[in-house]
């Protein structure tokens, strides 16, 4: 939010008649366990009373509503060498997405806002208790078992059906939103008057009808022009950052792409593969240069980790370009384990993740990993890694390596990987298919043996045919086959 729409919500929420279970004042600053208390039992009570948000302003006198500015600046606050911000997020369940706002009433007075979603699926912990706002007054939610019975009971919303601004007219749903980027993707003719464009959005369920019209998250999050005008996916911008070296001490670039996904696709990607090292290769004639990483691959996660990611979790989508690897994560921990990811296909957020299949950002069926996994092997990179750990999903894809230098880990990995698209292409892997992936020789073929065998104790393959006696015309497939 700009700092006039900020001045704009404190005048609106100072003329309430007084503090409620969604809105509490506070002139300063006095430890960060009761802001962590108060953002519980703010999003709680939200929740309870159908607002969107709750609202902890500091800067404002709680009994008379005057603004009187405050010295709490909580965007860089720390509470002991930690940011405030990440202690308090590490310390409710579940990982709500507040977001802390600082800006100048006048140029005396400093204010402070924590803008809290409210609670969709579970009463919000802090430090394993939840908290309700009584009057003016934070107490534990399991003393008031009628109120947390009314969060329990709350239908949940899905995030893409959530209204990220309403109250508009037909052209401001054409300057909010990029519709002929809509009509080009989906290969429509684009409607010869504004209602037929407001008709197939409503259709789509990228505008609803309310008070006027209102656009919703699905909307703004695949077609806004600018997704800073939209508060509640402002924060779910993906962002790419490139550092100098193997870690993060030194960062050379670092951009925040500021439109819808569907609008900015392609020119995310096409940066992205533009910041990767490049390998020279020298032709018959010419030299020529190739990219290290395969350019469809790090198309395939990059639309994954926008489908795939929790858009309720707090954070955003990431890519980390190093020297020697490229890192792709995004909120949330995966419907399915990551070793299903070649084969099971499950998203949360299906409105999504249609719309982007049938505008061709990603495979109509399935994850695209296969594709990740072919590319992978053709350009003789390692395994590809997922990791996941606080509430994070990330792929790491490295550069080149020899067979040589990667360890016992990696190529079970890779056996692993090699076997899964194998299966999926309605194939068995083999010795001798193993070692085409690896680029072994016919002669070295014990260290294919090898690789398998490591493979097979870890139980990440089995035999095809068990009964088979032959080691040499043996096949495999995944363990999940």
């Amino acid at each position: 939010m700009t700092d006039q729409h900020l001045i704009e919500l404190l005048n609106k929420l100072v003329k309430q008649p007084h503090e409620s279970e969604w809105v509490e004042f506070k002139l300063n600053y006095h430890s960060a366990e009761e802001i962590g208390e108060r953002i519980s039992a703010l999003s709680n009570g939200a929740c309870i009373h159908n607002q969107p948000y709750g609202y902890l302003v500091f800067g404002v006198e709680d009994a008379t509503h005057i603004i009187k500015g405050t010295t709490f600046k909580g965007k860089s606050h720390k509470k002991g060498n930690e940011e405030i911000e990440h202690w308090l997020l590490t310390r409710l369940n579940p990982r709500i997405d507040f977001n802390i706002y600082e800006f100048d009433y006048d140029v005396q007075r400093h204010i402070t806002i924590f803008v809290i979603p409210a609670t969709k699926v579970q009463p919000v912990e802090f430090l394993h208790y939840a908290y309700i706002r009584v009057g003016t007054i934070t107490r534990k939610l399991n003393e008031f078992p009628e109120k947390q019975a009314k969060i329990w009971k709350k239908e949940t919303i899905p995030f893409e059906k959530e209204i990220a601004k309403n109250n508009l007219n037909a052209s401001e749903i054409t300057r909010y939103l990029s519709t002929e980027a809509y009509f080009d993707l989906v290969k429509l003719p684009y409607p010869s008057n504004q209602q037929g464009v407001i008709d197939k959005f409503l259709e789509e369920g990228l505008v609803v009808k309310s008070k006027g019209y209102a656009i919703t998250n699905l909307g703004a999050i695949l077609f806004a022009k600018n997704l800073k005008d939209f508060e509640n996916v402002e924060r779910k911008s993906p962002r790419v950052i490139v550092y100098k070296g193997k870690n993060k001490v030194e960062t050379e670039r670092d951009q925040i792409d500021i439109k819808g996904y569907a609008v900015g696709f392609e020119g995310l990607v096409t940066w992205i593969n533009s910041q990767l090292p490049a390998n020279e290769e020298i032709g018959k004639a010419l030299r020529t240069e190739s990219r290290m990483y395969p350019e469809i691959a790090i198309r395939e996660l990059v639309a994954n980790a926008l489908i795939h990611q929790d858009l309720n979790e707090k954070g955003f989508p990431m890519i980390e370009i190093f020297t020697d690897r490229i890192e792709i994560s995004n909120p949330g921990t995966p419907l399915v384990t990551p070793e299903r990811f070649i084969d099971a296909y499950l998203s949360r957020n299906e409105k999504l993740a249609d719309l982007m299949r049938r505008m061709g950002f990603c495979e109509e069926k399935g994850s695209g990993m296969d594709k990740v996994i072919f590319f992978n092997e053709l350009y003789q990179l390692p395994p590809f890694n997922v990791i996941v750990a606080e509430n994070r999903t990330r792929v790491t894809i490295y550069s080149y390596k020899t067979l040589n230098n990667l360890d016992k880990k990696e190529r079970i990995r890779a056996c692993y990987q090699h076997a899964c698209l194998k299966y999926v292409s309605n194939e068995k892997m083999t010795n001798q298919s193993l070692r085409e992936r690896f680029k072994i020789e016919d002669q070295n073929a014990a260290i294919a043996s090898r690789i398998i065998r490591d493979s097979l104790a870890e139980n990440v393959i089995k035999e095809d045919d068990p009964e088979s006696k032959s080691r040499k015309y043996a096949s495999y497939i995944p363990f999940w086959a």
